[in-house]
């Protein structure tokens, strides 16, 4: 009987075995190919089906319609008491009560394939499945006893498809090693970006665009206590792992700097045991917080990032050592790292435990941050940044009292009396995500290294250009959950319109009223009317001029439904400043809009322009290739957009663009785009405003060289960063009275990415421009920040009846700088 039995369960485990199939197995041609998303989809489905120990949760879409989704993987025990794991696990945070008792389990979040052509992190992320579901494979049993394990295959399927799709098309039966074959020189766009071109990598804290936005809703459900993330790199680089490099925020823990040394320990002997090159401690720092390793790390979890050398490797490339790198040896690499994971959470299970309930239990009476409470002055753009606070889980309450106080100001950089009125916006660190609140809102952080590999600077305040300040202190302020609605003014005759120009709300208010033939004034100075304030670049729509609408009033209230601030003005008489049918309110013009991509043109940069028109404006855009530019009808145009690239327009390209600007046609030109106009004839575009500040530049350059022969050769990527920036903010004086400024006031905070200068311009208006004793945030280096002071970001040229608005700066810089949505949007819409 007892051999029968044990027969009988040798041919179960047999058959389960038979079920569950390796990738391998299930795709004929998994290591050797690039697999479609469709059938990586598929696989995960027959894991799912032939498995007790996942489970799959779809948490949304990608713009073209690709599924998203996680899959639980732990014991069947574990994934049968997976709500109850979930809210006891979450209450130890704060972000929700639960009566159930904390689990003693740890939450392991693994995410693959950010960027789509990398493609080994989603081909591995199968394996990994694999490995941890394999019913052969004790071990992970043993692991998942203890570890619930989230496994994101693929979080850019567009791009990964777009990157998989164009490498099956160019390829054959046989490998081509050689770094000049085509399958190693992917076209563009690259599928790194998702649909819209965006880095998904960079829009944790953001989520601007929609992949992010969803994840990280399921993200903060679960609110994991060890995060890594999937990458690859250059293909000749080895195996990347932690410890991350500094510089590391000064909010990184030491638990969570403890377990970085075990995850390196850990994976460095499977490492050192297959002989595989690895490296650890360098380039890929802890600092920006909106990366898939920082960002975690600022909730409390252990974030992580691991790279495997493999961009442009196609299938199989030869490296420099004359090795040939395979797309099996990439799946090889991360199965095996991020198996060390899982295995290194289970091994630490207590630490890990201990330290992410620590974080959250004490963290508000040992924060590191100066201020533990932030005032945003009431202002239009505050509804997008109360979207972007409850997106990320921060807590904020309005004002319900005045009160005289004494901050810091984030716009003269110094403590100054103010008042706290009604509506204005107050965030506290008396909250569970108090450390990601002070990371996005202190005004500036201590960089341990300025060889970083992003931005260094991003404050909320700034980024949204409101009157902010900071306290030490947490204040006695009675306060709301929503701001009070101002009441609507009673009228009898509905003469005009009014709507206020202050957010992205206003802009795409003014491209619905484009779309639907609506005339609209702007405001070019300050009038009064009864009960309606109209500020510059405030939008008027007058009934004398919709008189196609037969019933204006009702049509004009349909149309700004979603613009709350309207108010109805019953005479254009003013009482104060112009009436209503003045010169100071000029009819603005519908905008016909070409935008260039292709080859040559920053892809990211190409992006945000194009998401700016689709997703923040809603307005539409003809898109043409740049190679395609000598064939286009300019006169079916009244804008041209040149995202930041480079333009090898020839001769009579460049003419047609001259022609058109002078009938009247504007350009709006973003950083390395201005190279087209500058030092030509008929534009004002120099970078020096004499032949003496030229001469001196170039005196100074030749000294700079005739120095750098004494550096040391182990020193020169450090002696670079005196003329570089990764980025930071700079302040700009701006023109309130200029269109191009409309909505933002006389002081603009500038994202600056690149050491691109010009000094003031001469025959042309300087909108916004670094005054001498400029402040600044984040880390600049000291020769270029000497030469930052009287150099212009925004100006515009105008020529002919046309004009160019030349921005050194890229306003629109990952889409979050919401100043800069609204300064794109003047050039676009105001300026005109």
């Amino acid at each position: 009987m007892r051999k029968l039995f044990c027969a009988l369960l040798l041919l179960f485990v047999t058959v389960a075995n038979a079920q569950l199939k390796s990738p391998a197995a299930y795709l004929p041609d998994y290591g050797r190919h690039v697999t479609y998303y469709h059938q990586l989809e598929s696989y995960f489905t027959h894991l799912t089906q032939n498995s007790d120990y996942v489970r799959q949760q779809p948490y949304g879409q990608t713009t073209e319609g690709r599924g998203l989704s996680v899959y639980y993987i732990s014991s069947a025990e574990n994934l049968k008491n997976l709500e109850n794991i979930r809210s006891g696990h979450l209450a130890t945070t704060g972000l929700q009560q639960s009566n159930v008792a904390p689990p003693d389990k740890v939450i392991v979040w693994l995410s693959f394939n950010v960027h789509g052509n990398e493609p080994a992190a989603a081909e591995s992320a199968m394996n990994v499945a694999y490995n941890l579901l394999n019913p052969d494979n004790k071990e992970a049993k043993g692991w998942l006893k203890n570890v619930v394990v989230i496994l994101d295959p693929c979080l850019n399927p567009d791009g990964f498809s777009r990157y998989g799709n164009w490498l099956h098309s160019v390829t054959g039966n046989n490998f081509h090693t050689g770094a000049t074959d085509r399958e190693h020189m992917e076209p563009w766009p690259h599928g790194r970006e998702n649909h819209y071109l965006y880095d998904l990598n960079r829009d944790w804290a953001w989520q601007v665009q929609p992949e992010t936005r969803q994840r990280i809703e399921l993200y903060n459900q679960w609110m994991p206590m060890v995060h890594a993330d999937v990458h690859e790199m250059g293909y000749n680089d080895p195996y990347f792992f932690p410890p991350p490099a500094e510089p590391m925020h000064d909010y990184i823990t030491k638990g969570q700097k403890d377990f970085y040394e075990a995850i390196g320990q850990m994976t460095a002997k499977k490492f050192d045991k297959k002989g595989w090159g690895y490296y650890s401690r360098e380039v890929f720092d802890l600092y920006y917080p909106s990366y898939g390793d920082t960002y975690p790390c600022f909730n409390g979890a252990v974030g992580m990032t691991f790279e495997q050398g493999g961009i442009g490797a196609g299938r199989a490339v030869e490296l420099k050592n004359g090795n040939i790198l395979t797309l099996q040896d990439r799946i090889d690499h991360h199965t095996a790292a991020m198996l060390s994971v899982v295995e290194t959470a289970a091994w630490k299970k207590d630490m890990l435990i201990k330290n992410f309930r620590a974080y959250f239990s004490t963290q508000q009476d040992n924060l590191k941050g100066k201020y533990r409470t932030y005032i945003i002055k009431d202002n239009g753009r505050n509804t997008e940044l109360t979207q972007l606070l409850t997106r990320n889980k921060i807590r904020y309450a309005y004002a319900a009292e005045s009160r005289s106080v004494k901050g810091y100001s984030y716009s003269t950089d110094k403590d100054e009396e103010f008042s706290i009125q009604q509506n204005d916006l107050v965030i506290t660190t008396s909250q569970p995500k108090a450390v990601l609140t002070q990371v996005l809102l202190e005004p500036k952080h201590h960089l341990s290294d300025s060889l970083s590999y992003d931005i260094t600077a991003w404050d909320l305040p700034r980024a949204f250009g409101t009157e902010a300040y900071a306290l030490k202190k947490e204040l006695a302020l009675k306060t709301v959950n929503a701001p009070v609605a101002k009441s609507k003014l009673q009228y009898e005759n509905a003469y005009a319109f009014y709507i206020p120009w202050n957010n992205r709300v206003s802009v795409k208010t003014l491209a619905m009223l484009h779309r639907n033939k609506v005339k609209v004034r702007s405001a070019r100075a300050q009038s009064l009317f009864p009960g309606v304030k109209v500020n510059n670049g405030d939008l008027i729509v007058l009934k004398a001029d919709n008189s196609q609408f037969a019933d204006f009033e009702k049509t004009l209230a349909v149309l700004l439904d979603g613009k709350n601030e309207y108010e109805i003005i019953e005479s254009g008489y003013a009482i104060s400043g112009s009436d209503l049918g003045a010169e100071a309110f000029p009819i603005l013009k519908q905008p016909k809009v070409l935008l260039f991509s292709g080859e040559g043109i920053s892809s990211t940069d190409f992006g945000q322009v194009w998401n700016f028109f689709d997703n923040i404006a809603e307005y539409p855009l003809s898109i043409v290739d740049v190679h395609n530019a000598g064939g286009v009808n300019f006169d079916s145009f009244t804008t041209i957009v040149l995202p930041d690239g480079y333009y090898n327009f020839s001769d009579a390209d460049k003419t047609l663009l001259d022609a058109f600007i002078t009938k009247g046609g504007q350009v709006i030109a973003l950083c390395s785009a201005l190279d087209l106009f500058e030092d030509r004839a008929g534009y004002g575009l120099t970078r020096f405003a004499t032949d003496a500040a030229k001469d001196d530049s170039k005196r100074q350059t030749e000294e700079k060289d005739l120095s750098a022969r004494y550096n040391g050769y182990g020193s020169a990527a450090r002696q670079g960063l005196s003329s570089s920036i990764s980025g930071a903010i700079v302040e700009n004086i701006a023109d309130p009275s200029h269109p191009l400024s409309f909505g933002l006031g006389s002081r603009y905070f500038s994202l600056k990415t690149s050491g691109s200068l010009y000094q003031m311009l001469t025959g042309a208006t300087n909108v916004a421009y670094v005054p001498k004793g400029y402040k600044s945030f984040g880390f600049i280096g000291n020769n270029l920040k000497q030469k930052l002071a009287g150099t212009v970001t925004f100006a515009v040229d105008y020529k002919g009846k046309g004009n160019v608005v030349y921005m050194v700066d890229n306003p629109l810089f990952r889409g979050f700088w919401e100043a800069g949505n609204l300064l794109f949007a003047n050039a676009l819409f105001q300026l005109n």
